[in-house]
């Protein structure tokens, strides 16, 4: 652990931050190359943080000077690929040493959510542009603090939700804007991906030698690890992840977002929901139905972690689509989202392709705009990412201070929500298939919650008082030294 206090951090950061942005794009390695520190390298079986030094370090002009992990051991490995090549790179445990550096330009970190919005804070203080993988927040507060960073310190700073650099996507929701399909019913985004169990503890385990837990825990409460797997499952804990709607989810999150073209946070949202199929120590929803009630066409977004029945591999579809977007018109409508996609007329038959590769130039179009220093060059700046990610915490929120409940209760509260029921029938289906009756089971039945966009803030209902429970949620206790000042 860095000696250096949270106070001496800040000051120095911000000394450094008040050097002109004019000063910083001129302060290059060899040849006018732009250093780049990865931040946040994955686990032993993969992750993020892996592809992006690989893809980073092939580009043209850039160098990866520089690695950080709280777990020595990936971080070694990572730095012995490098010296195997004999290239020079930094290795760093703590990212506090590393934002010191004054030999780095730019930081690109896939590190876990609960540390995205601090480690972006903290790099724009630094003076350094950063590329934060998605969700670009734990929480909704924090996301906005970050945009205010970006901003004051003028730093480019992308949000990895590389598919707005989909050049079939971008042509397909033009295409839906001139109204080649009419005028749009509802925008679907699909998270049907295969979750199983992480399994079942019955009291803290030992952590890993090679991890700095201090390091790794951060912002979040220091508590004993309870689950098997300390890398890749905190996804499905809420001091750390945000679930699947905040994992996979917030990209097809934000294509439909795009394709509704809304620049602000939904009037209201609710969830139904619960983590269905197996009792193990995740405490995220692994089926779940978030609706962002955008006038005049609203976001359905769902979530389904079990196969398509008990004991089967194969996951649902709606309308062939797993993983991605159905944007529903009057007069069709387009399903796609891996990468491109199609469009098809009211009777399901193509019409139109649109191709592309799901985003693959998206950390080169980082590269440009930190070279360029306009944000108008990111595909996905910060604000684009906080918003999209804001979403998927309001539907969170409303999961979280639901309350259990059966199908009759269900059926009743929904009944004069014509987007839910539609989606309801489909869900308890889904339930049955994996031997889940919600007649005996009880799902997590979410308010609907009034959100005021210009604030971020819910509504306070006067006689039921939710949006209180909810606004304790936008925001996190943070420990020291790994704390969001109000003032960034």
């Amino acid at each position: 652990m860095s000696k250096l206090s949270r106070r001496d951090f800040i000051k120095s950061s911000l000394a450094v931050a008040s050097v002109p942005s004019t000063v910083w794009s001129k302060v290059r390695g060899t040849n006018n190359d732009v250093r780049v520190a990865v931040v946040g390298l994955g686990s032993s079986f993969g992750g993020q943080g892996k592809h992006h030094i690989n893809v980073f370090h092939q580009l043209d002009g850039v160098r990866v000077v520089a690695l950080c992990d709280a777990d020595k051991d990936i971080l070694n490995g990572e730095v012995a690929k490098f010296s195997s090549r004999n290239e020079k790179v930094a290795g760093y445990v703590d990212v506090r040493n590393l934002l010191e550096d004054k030999s780095i330009d730019a930081i690109v970190t896939a590190t876990p959510n609960h540390w995205h919005s601090l480690l972006t804070i903290w790099a724009c203080q630094a003076g350094k542009d950063i590329y934060v993988e998605k969700p670009i927040s734990h929480n909704i507060w924090e996301g906005r603090k970050a945009v205010e960073a970006s901003r004051k310190y003028k730093r480019i700073v992308q949000s990895g939700t590389q598919k707005r650099s989909d050049e079939g996507l971008q042509e397909a929701f033009e295409y839906i804007r001139q109204g080649n399909l009419g005028k749009i019913l509802v925008a679907r985004g699909f998270c049907y991906k295969r979750r199983k169990s992480i399994g079942k503890v019955d009291g803290p385990q030992a952590l890993p030698e090679s991890v700095d837990y201090d390091l790794w825990t951060g912002p979040a409460r220091l508590v004993p690890l309870r689950r098997e797997r300390l890398h890749y499952d905190w996804h499905w804990v809420w001091s750390t992840g945000n679930g699947d709607i905040g994992n996979q989810g917030i990209h097809e999150m934000d294509l439909c977002r795009w394709a509704l073209g809304q620049n602000g946070l939904a009037p209201r949202a609710m969830s139904l929901g619960g983590r269905f199929g197996y009792e193990d120590d995740g405490e995220t929803a692994n089926t779940q139905i978030a609706i962002l009630d955008y006038e005049p066409a609203p976001l359905i977004f769902e979530v389904r972690g079990l196969a398509q029945k008990k004991d089967d591999t194969v996951m649902d579809n709606y309308r062939g689509i797993r993983i991605g977007v159905v944007i529903e018109c009057e007069g069709g409508y387009f399903a796609g989202g891996g990468g491109g996609g199609w469009a098809y007329d009211k009777e399901g038959t193509k019409i139109k392709q649109f191709k592309g590769d799901g985003g693959a130039s998206h950390q080169a179009n980082f590269i440009k705009a930190v070279r360029s220093r306009k944000v108008s060059d990111l595909n996905a700046d910060i604000l684009e990412g906080h918003i999209s990610s804001a979403l998927c915490h309001m539907g969170n929120i409303s999961h979280r201070i639901g309350r259990l409940s059966l199908w009759d209760e269900i059926q009743e509260a929904i009944k004069a929500e014509a987007q839910a029921v539609e989606r309801l029938e489909r869900f308890r289906e889904h339930l049955f298939a994996n031997w889940v009756d919600l007649s005996r089971t009880r799902a997590v039945l979410g308010p609907w919650l009034e959100m005021d966009g210009e604030q971020e803030k819910f509504v306070v209902d006067k006689e039921f008082g939710l949006g209180r429970w909810a606004n304790e949620l936008l925001k996190r206790d943070y420990r020291e030294p790994f704390v969001i000042l109000d003032e960034v």
